[in-house]
């Protein structure tokens, strides 16, 4: 009878690892497992949305702003009780941006929120001429914005754009359009901030806030706090919660008769200051 030779015996190597030895890889592998996990929720929660939001009290012409850049036309326009949405093509790059219209009347203005997870940016309507009447209740509406801002990861934050709108409707009072458009933005920013002060301030002073906006609402909003000394007042250039850019624009709302009609010069419309930064802020963050 032959002799058959058996294969060498092959010990597995975790037989020759000790107990410490096993728990220690074991604990590497969970680490580097636990890593990757984090670096991958990590990108995709910093992602920036690809819309812009248009947000702003009642009549402070969103509308016309969206329709405009929508449609190329401005018809007559009424209080929106929906939002509205549609796709935006910038006129240079050609690149497709989601422009939102939030309603701005008290009861539906917080839809903004539902949107903000997928907002690349917020533009702030003002209408320029009625905010020394109405200053206090704006800045209510804007502090509520400033807050749900600063409630997401710096990398979520979407930009703050402030439009001084209805810039057309001081030139009858000025030399030329750049003054109207200074003024616009001059007086739509030191009325917001005055308000916005006053509101930081009686939150500092542990008074809650009532009467100061539309409907004397009482709130504790954070999201004004500023990099300068503690006795500074409020100001957009030292807000914590990044950068904020002032516009001045306008729209020719079209009567009745001309609602088909393009708008075929931007210039005309106003708006070529805000396609401009759109054009620059979409084409830089990308």
């Amino acid at each position: 009878m032959e002799n058959v030779e058996l294969p060498p015996e092959v010990t597995p190597v975790v037989a020759g690892l000790t107990p410490q030895t096993l728990a220690f890889a074991s604990f590497i592998v969970a680490v580097v497992l636990l890593a990757l996990i984090v670096l991958f929720n990590s990108k995709k929660s910093s992602k920036r949305g690809d819309a812009l939001l248009i947000v702003g009290a009642s009549d402070s012409g969103k509308t016309a702003i969206w329709s405009s850049l929508a449609y190329g036309q401005t018809p007559l326009t009424h209080a929106s009780l929906q939002a509205n949405s549609t796709l935006y093509t910038l006129p240079e790059s050609k690149k497709a941006l989601r422009v939102i219209d939030i309603p701005g009347h008290p009861r539906l203005r917080g839809q903004f929120q539902e949107y903000l997870p997928n907002a690349k940016a917020i533009a702030f309507v003002v209408d320029a001429n009625t905010i020394s009447r109405n200053g206090a209740a704006v800045a209510e509406h804007l502090h509520h914005v400033l807050s749900a801002i600063t409630s997401l990861p710096p990398s979520q934050a979407p930009s703050l754009l402030i439009l001084a709108h209805k810039v057309d409707l001081l030139s009858s009072f000025l030399s030329t359009s750049d003054s109207a458009r200074n003024l616009a933005i001059n007086r739509v920013k030191t009325i917001l901030e005055r308000e916005l002060e006053k509101r930081r301030a009686a939150h500092a002073n542990s008074v809650t806030i009532e009467g100061l906006g539309e409907e004397g609402e009482r709130t504790e909003l954070g999201g004004l706090e500023c990099t300068g000394s503690a006795n500074s007042t409020f100001k957009f250039d030292e807000w914590e919660g990044g950068d904020v850019i002032f516009l001045a624009s306008s729209v020719k709302v079209q009567g009745v008769s001309q609602e088909k009609e393009k708008i075929e010069d931007q210039e005309s419309s106003g708006l070529t200051n805000l396609t401009n930064w759109l054009e620059e802020f979409c084409n830089s963050s990308l």
